[in-house]
């Protein structure tokens, strides 16, 4: 690998920043529950044992590092994973831990 090779430093340390996104387990379970169907707050919450407002600063987090959508229906916000990328990066660490 050659110098020019090497990604711009903005670059990096955006990408930084995203692997810090999933450094935390609540964010990361959250992601994982909602990988094959959108849910709503109300149902990741009870998926997981957890609270509603827990749930909806973390869907935030996510929501603003373009990792889940959003879509309203009625009063009913669903959330599902922003594109097949992020289930892609979930499934390489998974795949990575258990070798």
């Amino acid at each position: 690998m050659d110098k020019d090779s090497i990604p711009d430093l903005d670059l990096l340390f955006e990408l930084a920043d995203l692997f810090k996104v999933f450094g935390d387990s609540t964010r990361l379970r959250i992601m994982y529950a909602i990988a094959d169907d959108e849910m709503s707050v109300l149902r990741i919450a009870e998926t997981l044992g957890m609270e509603q407002s827990t749930i909806s600063h973390q869907l935030r987090v996510l929501k603003n590092n373009k990792l889940v959508r959003s879509r309203r229906e009625g009063k009913q916000i669903y959330y599902a994973l922003d594109d097949d990328h992020v289930k892609k990066i979930i499934e390489m660490g998974i795949d990575h831990l258990l070798e």
